[in-house]
């Protein structure tokens, strides 16, 4: 298995390996993180403030030119309606534009939508409805306002995958977590990894939460106002990719932190979506758009089974960074599927065996 995109910072080797249960990370102090606990100078932190100030979350209906959405359809053969006016999306990897991985978060369910992989047929344990799983995944008694995050906000369940299996106990026995909140066994996760060009990439302040703080990192908002759609498209993106979590170490993967798992003996990263839309969260929806766009999506059209292993590894790996990324060690709120008129007419296809069915969502 491997992983095609930018390494992050080289870490001591036994650190977070199996090897190493004794290490235990120290609480990080001001402005820095567990590994860095006096860290100071974070050339990132606050890049994104007034550039977030410039671009807030607005009426769709009042923007005087919408912008592509994201999550989107990211059913083979599916195509938006909204005209992107020659903006193109490349297929390449995000190396070759010169971007690396400024962050990686994932969201409770799945943002996309692929249709027979994670769909509205789509299942998992306790499954019942949403707010009693938000309550149950969020680790409180049902019925109690259920929040994995400093917001207080409970957090919307998004589409779920069809592998979950009751009475198989790689889907149903708990796991004990040392550095991930809020996460449960057989649960499906929506994992996402921001790209920038304009990241500290290959440094220390590589990764950031927030993550606008690394995809910002070297840019001025004067520079960020002059950037044409293509611009933004060739310099930020995201990949993308759904799982449901398994008590099962022969699915352990040890560097979820650097990317996309691409693997093709289990299809990992084999079938793509590609397309230009924008950031994503509960607290934009088909009312409410994000300024950020458009951005270069690839997203993984499957669902693959992972071990919970592998996501305690990923938390422990984000302590070790320079800033404090304590923020993305839960599931975030997932959006609502984007509409039509709102999802980018310029989706493009990577792996195409199943063409022939060609199955599209209306």
């Amino acid at each position: 298995m491997m992983n095609n995109y930018h390494h992050p910072i080289n870490l001591p080797r036994n650190l977070g390996s199996k090897s190493s249960k004794s290490f235990k990370p120290s609480p990080g102090g001001a402005g820095g993180s567990f590994f860095f606990p006096k860290a100071q100078d974070n050339v990132c932190a606050g890049k994104a403030d007034r550039i977030n100030a410039d671009r807030p979350n607005k009426v769709c209906a009042d923007l005087s030119v919408a912008q592509p959405q994201a999550g989107a359809n990211v059913t083979l053969g599916f195509k938006g309606s909204m005209p992107m006016n020659g903006v193109t999306v490349s297929q390449n990897p995000f190396y070759k534009s010169g971007m690396c991985p400024v962050n990686v978060h994932w969201h409770l369910g799945a943002e996309h939508y692929s249709y027979g992989q994670y769909d509205e047929a789509g299942f998992g344990p306790q499954n019942t409805d949403n707010q009693k799983h938000r309550d149950m995944s969020s680790g409180v008694i049902v019925g109690e306002v259920a929040s994995s995050s400093s917001s207080g906000e409970a957090e919307r369940l998004g589409f779920r995958c069809r592998h979950y299996d009751s009475k198989n106990p790689s889907f149903t026995k708990p796991y004990k977590w040392k550095h991930c909140s809020g996460m449960v066994v057989g649960e499906t996760y929506e994992v996402h990894w921001p790209h920038s060009a304009a990241g500290a990439c290959g440094t220390v302040d590589q990764y950031q939460t927030p993550f606008r703080d690394g995809v910002f990192c070297n840019l001025t908002p004067e520079q960020v106002d002059g950037m044409l759609g293509q611009d933004i498209a060739n310099s930020v993106g995201v990949q993308a990719q759904v799982f449901t979590i398994i008590n099962d170490e022969s699915y352990f993967y040890p560097d979820l932190i650097k990317g996309m798992v691409t693997y093709k003996v289990r299809d990992m990263g084999t079938d793509v979506t590609f397309y230009s839309g924008s950031t994503t969260g509960q607290t934009v929806n088909n009312t409410m758009c994000s300024q950020y766009t458009p951005i270069t999506w690839q997203v993984d059209r499957k669902c693959h089974l992972i071990s919970a292993s592998s996501f305690d590894k990923l938390c422990l790996d984000m302590k070790m960074q320079r800033d404090d990324m304590s923020e993305d060690l839960h599931p975030h709120g997932s959006r609502e599927l984007v509409t039509n008129n709102l999802a980018a007419d310029n989706q493009q296809f990577a792996g195409d065996r199943d063409r022939k069915k060609n199955l599209r969502r209306e």
